[in-house]
């Protein structure tokens, strides 16, 4: 998610954090499971959906379904890795081929907003100056930086991974792609706020009931851990704990980001995504 202007009439092609939505919906409004799941793909990823609704109450189906789109993405970038493990080539070409492909389906925006917010939280400059420091489409040597370890451990656990074997690498690609959707889902849980008054940021903030975000939450460890059961016990065990690890390292820095700027913006949702990706990949890896 990032500080780009969605088109809600044609379906965005990617989060952003710059367009108010429109008729915010009321506590009696009700938003069907088809408009839940158009929001979460038409804002999480570039498919052409067409986003029937932008208020508050699909916001919040689809801010739920926001795993869903993880499994879609995951499948996408395993299929690509293995496919060219399947044509000769190595594990770490497959590995760079999976990591890839998330940032293809969401044009970089999840990566974007990962160097904008190291940009804002290490700009040392009050909460203002620094969500304009997120604002502006250059990336500082904090954003930099901060991108180049994260690609560097996403690849680096993926490649280990294929090195075990292509299953091993495939699953814990889906595995890690749904926990960055996860960590969504929590950071748009009801009490935390938006740091802007405009944008998807203040759109999605606060519109998942803690209760569903935590059985959300609870789901996705059960069908992890089924998903790890095919290698074994151990397995199951380490991928039942990659989304609560990385749901819990987003969290840090979920809290970080709400005491720095006052609040979450795009940036920071994509931060969050690829915080919580990488952590997944590395608990799936080692071990």
């Amino acid at each position: 998610m990032t500080d780009t202007t969605p088109e809600p009439a044609s379906g965005p092609t990617g989060p952003t954090d710059s367009t108010e939505p429109e008729g915010a919906a009321g506590p009696a409004a009700r938003a069907s499971l088809g408009d839940g799941l158009r929001f979460a793909f038409g804002t999480l990823t570039v498919l052409r959906v067409r986003v029937s609704r932008w208020d508050r109450a699909a916001a919040r189906g689809g801010m739920l379904a926001a795993p869903l789109t993880g499994a879609v993405v995951g499948l996408a970038s395993a299929a690509l890795g293995v496919l060219l493990l399947l044509l000769g080539g190595g594990p770490l070409l497959a590995a760079v081929a999976t990591v890839a492909v998330p940032a293809a389906l969401t044009r970089g925006l999840h990566l974007d907003g990962l160097a904008d917010t190291a940009d804002g939280l290490g700009s040392g400059k009050p909460a203002e100056d620094a969500l304009r420091i997120m604002k502006r489409s250059d990336i500082g040597p904090f954003g930099v930086v901060t991108l180049l370890f994260v690609l560097l451990g996403q690849v680096a656990a993926v490649s280990e991974l294929y090195a075990e074997g292509w299953a091993r690498g495939a699953a814990a690609a889906v595995v890690a792609a749904v926990a960055a959707r996860l960590a969504l889902t929590l950071a748009a849980r009801a009490g935390v706020p938006a740091a802007r008054p405009e944008g998807l940021g203040a759109a999605v903030a606060g519109v998942v009931p803690v209760r569903s975000a935590v059985a959300a939450t609870a789901v996705t460890a059960v069908l992890c851990a089924a998903a790890g059961a095919a290698f074994g016990p151990d397995a199951a065990v380490r991928y039942a704990a990659a989304p609560l690890v990385a749901v819990a390292a987003a969290e840090v820095l979920l809290r970080r980001c709400r005491r720095r700027f006052g609040g979450v913006t795009g940036d920071v949702f994509g931060a969050l995504a690829e915080t919580a990706a990488t952590a997944a990949l590395l608990v799936t890896a080692l071990g």
